[in-house]
């Protein structure tokens, strides 16, 4: 049986375990948080451990530092809404102790500074078609990935609805993955502080895309009648810059190939912590 690859994405992971981790966790003299490295590790540990049915082949992606330069290029507002100041910071400094954690046990981890990790994951996931792969991630943009091989795992969603593939999209949004960035570009995504066109919600814009349509599709398709259809066909070139940040990148060089053995097994996070001499 193919080994699966879990691909982490690893900001997305660090800032849940600095934020959402249940009670804050501190060195024995108290003078050292240390949430963000044993929430990671914790958190990546149970996912693997109780979500995946065989042993996987573990890559965690980070952002680059200058990642997402080329999408605030283009659009000043792209991820402007995210926490700057000492909380923008907590779980950029638990950084360097995570890559020592990650490679005192052997997991693969990628950086590329000019890249997102969305992008490098989408890359990875494009070279390596067939595979059965899981991205670990809250972050819905990976939906526009999921095929029959490819799916996400959100361990902050209850048990039984942690493995996302394209028939939840279909069910939960009514559009395919591969319409994901269309359909995200008209309703908006707060998380990326992409507004999308006022007043077309995620039923709407679900409505007007209906039958597989992309946004190109929309001027001759009779759908953009009424005041609403007016408000995206003056917004129109918006919609389309919005889609191309929210559309991720397969044709990165990306220098890694996964190797398609198992990862080694993490332990206790507080093994971890005690291996990197952090209590």
């Amino acid at each position: 049986m193919e080994v699966p690859l879990l691909l982490v994405d690893g900001h997305n992971l660090i800032w849940r375990a600095a934020f959402g981790f249940p009670a804050p966790i501190y060195s024995r003299d108290k003078t050292r948080e240390l949430t963000g490295v044993f929430g990671f590790f914790a958190l990546l540990r149970v996912a693997i451990r109780d979500e995946l049915p065989h042993p996987p082949e573990v890559v965690v992606v980070f952002d680059g530092e200058h990642g997402s330069a080329s999408r605030k290029n283009a659009d000043s507002a792209y991820k402007a809404n995210r926490p700057a100041g000492v909380a923008g910071l907590k779980p950029i400094l638990a950084l360097p102790d995570i890559k020592r954690g990650l490679d005192a046990y052997g997991i693969d981890w990628l950086e590329i500074d000019d890249a997102e990790a969305d992008d490098v994951i989408a890359t990875l996931v494009h070279r390596n078609p067939g595979r059965p792969q899981l991205i670990m991630s809250g972050d819905r943009d990976f939906y526009q990935l999921l095929d029959d091989d490819v799916h996400v795992l959100n361990t902050a969603m209850r048990p039984g609805t942690r493995h996302i593939g394209p028939a939840h999209v279909i069910e939960r949004y009514g559009v395919t993955p591969a319409q994901w960035p269309c359909f995200r570009a008209l309703c908006g995504d707060p998380s990326d502080n992409i507004p999308g066109v006022h007043g077309i919600g995620p039923a709407t814009a679900a409505r007007i895309l209906a039958d597989g349509l992309a946004l190109e599709d929309l001027p001759s398709s009779g759908r953009l009648n009424g005041a609403k259809g007016a408000r995206i066909r003056n917004a129109f070139d918006q919609v389309l810059a919005w889609r191309a940040l929210i559309r991720t990148r397969t044709d990165l060089i990306v220098p890694y190939q996964p190797k398609g053995t198992p990862s080694p097994q993490l332990p206790k996070p507080a093994e971890i912590v005690e291996k990197l001499e952090l209590w």
